[in-house]
């Protein structure tokens, strides 16, 4: 019987990819220098950035100054663009995320949120209408450490007072979560609501025939009556 369902954030209940979109590209066009040579730097401290050690503005001062391009201006344009950017994904949350959660809290079910982001992402969710709804949020910049890693599935059912066996776990597949879940005894489910949306090189994750698949918020509801 599911108990507990756990959610990724971006690109399973929200989408960066619709609205305003600020990626690698945007910030070498911005900052002057070649595409190739941003994304090697910036790529560097990326796990570092996703397990607190550096926030994104102390991330970007970093990458900004071995490039040579660093200022205070270039800096706060950056960091500027991209608030910018979560500002319009957060506020463009579908309805149909907010009634899945709200179902799900109907039904009694559990319900939690592990997801890798750097600080200005975790600011954009603590504050968004859908955090309320989440028993645990186990976010990568508090916790220290990132999916797949089992200790971070293991922490969620303890926090959640599950079993693995008793877990959905919801996510576009990015970061090998999809693999991690499946691996820690919980059952896992690729949305597939948002994949029209992704355009290269920025696509988190292909469709995984190996595992169950959703191609709406609502039909993870169809998940919770089955039997495993």
């Amino acid at each position: 019987m599911i108990k507990a369902v756990i959610f990724d954030m971006f690109e399973t209940l929200v989408t960066l990819f619709v609205g305003k979109t600020y990626f690698s590209e945007d910030i070498a066009a911005d900052v002057g220098v070649p595409l190739e040579k941003f994304r090697k730097e910036w790529h560097v401290i990326e796990h570092e950035r996703s397990i607190g050690k550096y926030t994104i503005e102390e991330g970007l001062e970093l990458v900004l100054k071995s490039l040579g391009v660093y200022s205070p201006e270039v800096l706060k344009l950056v960091v500027n663009n991209r608030r910018s950017a979560l500002e319009d994904t957060f506020s463009a949350i579908p309805e149909e995320s907010v009634q899945l959660l709200k179902e799900l809290k109907a039904r009694g079910i559990k319900t939690g949120l592990m997801t890798n982001t750097f600080s200005d992402e975790r600011d954009m969710i603590r504050s968004c209408k859908l955090f309320p709804y989440f028993d645990v949020p186990l976010i990568s910049f508090e916790q220290g450490i990132c999916k797949p890693a089992p200790e971070l599935y293991k922490k969620m059912t303890e926090l959640l007072g599950v079993e693995a066996g008793e877990c959905l776990f919801v996510g576009d597949g990015g970061s090998r979560e999809l693999y991690g879940a499946r691996e820690a005894g919980m059952h896992p489910v690729q949305c597939t609501w948002f994949h029209e949306f992704a355009f290269e090189p920025h696509i988190p994750c292909a469709v995984l025939d190996e595992f169950d698949h959703a191609a709406t918020q609502l039909e993870i509801l169809d998940y919770l009556d089955k039997t495993y």
